[in-house]
């Protein structure tokens, strides 16, 4: 494994040596610079009967930074796109995910870790009980592009299916559906290729390495190798997806259409286990509107979680007997841990600078829900404020009242949670 400590540190510096050099070449390719900087602010609150206020106390409060450089250079068919990130937090947070790694308060930039990817292109500078200091390169590929091919070889993301909050057939790093700042996709190392027809359907395929983290060596077992089609006809567009994902054969189908004003869509993703053959399943529709001179865009979704546990079985003992659902959880491939599940909300453009969007994400087996307020507000042609609002529903005992954990009478429960970013562009 390409493991020295020092790699990301020399990549980023190899990285600044292109860049300049690109700059005296300017007339023969195309260069793009730019990237943010932002600062984040974290609260928590605890009942008296939270895991977390035992350890921590009622609140919990983090800070974090994050500086994000893009670089792009095109020559002909032939390009090159690299990212630097640069983290640093510190908080209660941090400690929380370190003492309890699948309490659900772990968050991404803290938590990056390249053990399972071919490159280690991670270098911790700081690392203690309740604050973190790192940076990484979080792209870097090389890609060949011509009118019906696409090829690309490093570290990148990609994107698959039709859920717009819970995501089945994205089998690589999906977001969180409670997440807030969905602006950058973990990067993960693979090999990607894309044939276009002539209709606008396309062919893709993609190879994501990982290693066994028991020895650091590369594993088949592990790798994820998948094909999706892609179809575009006048009425409806539609997926297959086909794919082995740690060592297990994984199928998807899905689609969209519009259904008068409105976007349906949908997808089926069936799995095949050791404990037999899982199916996920997502639906939703969008629809778009003005309402008091406002603009207003809703959504819908149902999903179906064929790993989850059936209500009134979250206790800890019921939760290990279902080891394929919190590996799951674990791998950052599911992020909840019931069956049925229906979630929704409405993106109000308060004016052209502010938007408010109201969100309800409801656990339907055991009645328990969280309600999120989320709010954009753009202070300039390069900068804005990110908002919102946590509040869980539900008794103790529920997925969103906070589940059973394993001393006493205590749950993984919080209150009240409050998210806070600015950004500035260049």
């Amino acid at each position: 494994m390409i493991s020295t400590n020092n790699l990301a540190r020399d990549c980023f510096f190899a990285l600044v040596a292109i860049m300049v050099s690109g700059l005296s070449m300017a007339e023969e390719s195309n260069y793009e610079l730019d990237g943010h900087v932002k600062a984040r602010l974290l609260a928590d609150s605890f009942p008296e009967n939270s895991v977390f206020n035992d350890l921590i106390g009622s609140t919990a409060l983090d800070i974090e930074s994050d500086v994000r450089l893009n670089f792009a250079a095109a020559r002909d068919e032939w390009s090159i796109d690299a990212a630097w990130q640069f983290y640093a937090g510190t908080g209660d947070r941090i400690e929380l995910s370190r003492l309890l790694p699948m309490s659900g308060l772990s968050f991404v930039d803290a938590s990056l870790t390249d053990e399972r990817r071919l490159m280690n292109l991670t270098d911790v500078i700081s690392d203690q009980t309740d604050t973190i200091v790192l940076h990484r390169l979080d792209r870097l590929s090389v890609s060949f592009a011509s009118d019906t091919v696409v090829a690309r070889v490093g570290r990148q993301a990609i994107s698959w299916g039709n859920g717009l909050i819970f995501s089945p057939m994205d089998i690589v790093n999906p977001f969180d559906p409670t997440a807030v700042d969905t602006e950058y996709k973990v990067g993960d190392d693979m090999v990607y290729g894309q044939y276009l027809f002539a209709n606008g359907s396309d062919l893709q395929a993609a190879h994501v390495f990982r290693r066994n983290l028991l020895d650091g060596k590369l594993d088949s077992r592990f790798a994820t190798t998948a094909i999706k089609y892609h179809a575009v006809s006048r009425d409806y567009e539609y997926d297959f997806l086909l794919a082995h994902s740690y060592d297990e054969t994984v199928f998807g189908v899905g689609g969209n259409r519009n259904i008068g004003g409105a976007v349906w869509r949908g997808d089926v993703v069936v799995s095949d286990t050791v404990s037999g053959r899982k199916v996920q399943l997502v639906t939703n529709l969008s629809y778009s509107w003005i309402m008091g001179g406002r603009n207003m865009s809703g959504i819908v979704e149902y999903y179906f979680n064929g790993f989850g546990q059936r209500a009134d079985y979250y206790d800890p003992l019921s939760l290990a007997q279902n080891p394929g659902l919190l590996l799951r959880i674990a791998r950052g491939e599911i992020f909840t841990i019931g069956r049925n599940y229906l979630a929704g909300g409405v993106l109000i453009e308060m004016n052209p600078l502010w938007t408010l969007t109201p969100n309800l994400f409801t656990n339907l087996d055991d009645g328990s829900a969280l309600f999120q307020v989320t709010t954009r507000y753009s202070l300039g042609d390069n900068s804005d404020f990110l908002g919102a609002i946590n509040l869980p529903l539900g008794p103790s005992g529920t997925e969103f009242g906070g589940i059973s954990a394993a001393q006493g009478n205590l749950y993984l429960s919080t209150e009240l949670s409050l998210f806070a970013r600015l950004a500035w562009y260049f």
